[in-house]
């Protein structure tokens, strides 16, 4: 098994008690991060007004070939970046037109980013949605292609659900799709963390990830994959959306770029693009892939477990996805009656973990080894005790 743990030093020591079992909400991020971050500021002294030629031009074309290279894109000029997720968002809802509502069919797992800002709009009847249910995960799939046969606007699917951690085969989804729909992926669990090739959908599907989970970046460095032909005007449009097509401006119509630049925002903080791809540099050079990074996480996440089959503090606990599905991403799901209350004790026992209503997550990650599973365990032991105290009561002397 992969220990790397001492090239996420900084991290691991700024805290070497506390226990990170959360790689799909923050990872950690490795030191080579550091680095950059630091050659970001430095390109900002040295460059000062000419820096935005550096970040757009050099930065921007290394991080479009290492996010391209991963999710197999025959032309990295198709991806944008935004700060986060939702600017997206916004700039494809923009796409449609005012005198009806957006026709959209989604699944009912979709992260808040998405499911917030759909609410609101379903409040004044801009968007009518269809939304189909998850669970069963066995039927997902052919539900939603069945679905996916009518007519919509808006096609909006994750690659892996934040919720569960099911893993749909978005090759398959969108190919269900009629023609006259834009289809979004939200790849934000599944970047990174699962070999996703989308190659033969590259000119249909659009694609949104970043790097605050699994590419291990940190904040402002989202992406999109903007296929060609689809989503030419969207009316929440930023200044850099005209780069590349300035020689074509109209004076009667505003004007566009015809690649990923079309989607683009204005000035951001590029302190994330360093980030990345100093990530993804140090990955080639280990040669880690999304493949072995999955592996990885596999092999903890059957360790943890193998190690926890006899625990009481799990007995009325379900695996939301179970243990022999292969569709999965790198987190583990239980739903328990009792998720709140274990998550704040492994909280007290610097145990870091996630809860969403009566679901705990439990994630994995590169800078994780047999260690701190075990450790792991034990504190979760630990906190069963603790649960079992009369209130007020103490384990220690």
């Amino acid at each position: 098994m992969l220990d790397l743990r001492s090239h996420f030093s900084r991290f691991l020591n700024a805290a070497p008690e506390r226990l990170h079992f959360a790689a799909h909400s923050h990872h950690p991020w490795p030191d080579v991060t550091r680095e950059a971050h630091l050659q970001a500021w430095d390109d900002a002294a040295r460059l000062i007004d000419d820096k935005w030629e550096h970040v757009l031009g050099p930065v921007l074309d290394e991080f479009r070939a290492h996010a391209a290279r991963h999710i197999n894109l025959p032309n990295p000029a198709t991806i944008a970046v935004a700060p986060n997720t939702h600017e997206f968002l916004k700039r494809i809802l923009s796409c449609f037109p005012v005198d009806r509502p957006i026709r959209i069919l989604t699944s009912d797992g979709e992260f808040h980013s998405f499911t917030r800002q759909i609410a609101r709009l379903e409040e004044d009847k801009t968007v009518a949605v269809t939304r189909v249910p998850v669970e069963p995960f066995a039927s997902f799939e052919d539900r939603f292609c069945s679905a996916a046969s009518a007519d919509y606007d808006l096609v909006f699917v994750s690659q892996v659900f934040f919720n569960s951690g099911f893993a749909a085969d978005v090759r398959r989804l969108v190919e269900a799709v009629s023609s006259d729909a834009m289809v979004v992926v939200d790849g934000y669990h599944g970047f990174m963390a699962r070999a996703t090739d989308l190659g033969t959908i590259a000119d249909r599907a659009f694609y949104i990830a970043g790097g605050y989970k699994y590419a291990m970046a940190g904040e402002g460095a989202c992406f999109m994959h903007c296929p060609p032909g689809w989503g030419l005007r969207p009316r929440d449009t930023g200044w850099y959306a005209a780069f590349g097509n300035l020689a074509n401006a109209r004076q009667d119509q505003v004007g566009y770029s015809t690649d990923g630049w079309r989607f683009m925002g204005a000035t951001f903080d590029p302190s994330g693009l360093y980030r990345f791809n100093a990530v993804m540099r140090w990955l080639a050079h280990e040669g880690i892939t999304p493949a072995i990074i999955h592996a990885h996480a596999k092999a903890l996440q059957q360790s943890f477990l193998r190690r926890i089959a006899d625990s009481h503090i799990f007995h009325q606990a379900k695996l939301v996805v179970p243990e022999d599905e292969m569709r999965r991403g790198n987190f583990l799901t239980f739903e328990m009656p009792t998720a709140q209350t274990l998550y704040r004790d492994l909280q007290q026992l610097r145990v870091v973990t996630d809860v969403r209503g009566q679901r705990l997550r439990i994630g994995f990650g590169l800078y994780q080894t047999e260690e701190e599973i075990e450790e792991m365990v034990q504190r979760l032991n630990e906190a069963g005790t603790l649960e079992s105290l009369p209130a007020g009561a103490s384990s220690g002397p």
